[in-house]
């Protein structure tokens, strides 16, 4: 359980918020794309520059799964980073929190 207060969202702060939410989730899909194809260059140097992906039979399933794992991870914690750091930010010029 949190010791910290949960702040409420009214309904105008959740109207307001979605288009910035929008806005904050297309650049989080563009930020962790780019992450994820550095990581992966470093994770498989010997490999091409793009990650295998499922219907890609030259490469074994083990290798696919990896790709997916790190895909997914990467994007999950810059998704999450970027949608907190937007609520805040619109807390901060609102003075209202965006979520439940």
């Amino acid at each position: 359980m949190s010791s910290h207060p949960q702040k409420q969202a009214s309904k105008t702060a959740k109207i307001l918020y979605r288009p910035w939410g929008l806005v904050a989730s297309i650049l989080g899909g563009l930020i962790a794309s780019k992450v994820f194809h550095q990581v992966w260059k470093r994770v498989d140097p010997q490999g091409t520059d793009d990650p295998p992906t499922p219907l890609q039979s030259e490469y074994r399933l083990r290798k696919i799964l990896i790709a997916a794992l790190a895909q997914g991870a990467i994007y999950a914690v810059v998704k999450a980073a970027i949608d907190r750091g937007g609520a805040r930010l619109f807390e901060k010029w609102t003075g209202e929190w965006p979520g439940d």
